[in-house]
């Protein structure tokens, strides 16, 4: 047998190559494609930065590799992309601003500047923060200059003696506009505008159950502040829910008719109906009667009379 081997090179097809180019990273590989901390990822995601598509095998969401290419082409990637998603706290954000970490507060809960995101700390206090690139036009702004420099108004004064705190309705509007922007359906829209109501307030509207039950299908999910049942969560949920009676009032508005549009675009499935129970078929055969068999004083009695007539016969 000769030693020589013929082998043959096996060259991927374009079907293969391109398939795998294709094929969307997740969203943990994605962040560490585009030199972003997890936490900046989702920002950049929630503020429209990055597009993300659904998973075709219903893990979540994907990034497709044409959008990481697009992202990394981008002059001054990836430090400019870093600074579009830096958030920042009072304290830093009031260094931005040149001004006090109290007029800063301030001016937050007027809601002149508005919350990006927020993060509950150890004594479970709700830390807010903000984008460092809105502070910064803001502040440069010179309609802002009488607010960063002077008293505030006599009204604005009122309103914050008031307990006016804006920042979580505010932070309320631009999470849903985030959950509407990665909405791919009817429904899931919907449910968007849901997730920031009262369950009560959502009955009210859907009072079908099988509508109820469909929408929660598509409900989001929250963002994760604690274990599920914790009074971090318990908090957290509290942020996420609409308390204020002009804000429920346009959300029920905005869930109205969007129920409307998702009903005409698919109506809510229903159980199928169960069968009917089929009647019992009528027996019209009767069965023989079983074989009677004597018992043993019949057969006892049989056998005397058996004996006397043999006997009579005899005599």
């Amino acid at each position: 047998m000769s030693s020589n081997t013929i082998t043959h090179e096996v060259t991927p097809t374009a079907e293969q190559v391109t398939g795998k180019r294709e094929t969307p990273f997740t969203q943990s590989r994605a962040a560490r494609e585009l030199g972003l901390k997890r936490s900046q990822f989702d920002l950049a995601v929630h503020l429209g930065h990055i597009r993300t598509v659904p998973d075709e095998g219903g893990g979540g969401r994907r990034v497709p590799r044409a959008e990481i290419e697009r992202l990394r082409a981008q002059e001054g990637f990836p430090e400019a992309l870093q600074k579009r998603v830096e958030a920042v706290g009072t304290k830093e954000g009031a260094a931005i601003m040149e001004v006090t970490a109290a007029r800063f507060t301030r001016l937050a809960r007027l809601g002149l500047v508005v919350p990006v995101t927020f993060y509950l700390n150890r004594y479970r206090a709700v830390v807010w923060l903000y984008l460092a690139d809105e502070l910064r036009q803001f502040a440069a702004d010179a309609k802002s200059a009488s607010l960063l420099n002077r008293p505030l108004p006599e009204g604005l004064r009122d309103q914050l003696a008031a307990g006016l705190d804006l920042r979580p309705r505010n932070w309320r509007g631009r999470h849903m506009g985030f959950l509407l922007r990665q909405a791919d359906d009817p429904w899931e829209r919907a449910a968007a505008v849901a997730s920031l109501l009262d369950p009560v307030q959502v009955s009210e509207i859907i009072s079908n159950p099988y509508e109820r039950a469909y929408l929660n299908r598509f409900r989001p999910r929250p963002p994760a502040h604690g274990t599920p049942g914790s009074p971090a969560a318990h908090l957290a949920e509290r942020i996420m829910t609409a308390d204020d009676p002009d804000e429920i009032g346009w959300l029920r508005a905005d869930l109205t008719q969007a129920l409307e549009e998702a009903r005409a675009h698919r109506p809510a499935p229903r159980p199928a109906p169960r069968p009917a129970p089929r009647p019992a078929p009528r027996r019209t055969d009767r069965r023989p009667e079983p074989e009677r068999h004597p018992t043993a004083p019949e057969q006892s009695e049989r056998s005397r009379g058996l004996l006397g007539r043999f006997f009579r016969r005899g005599a």
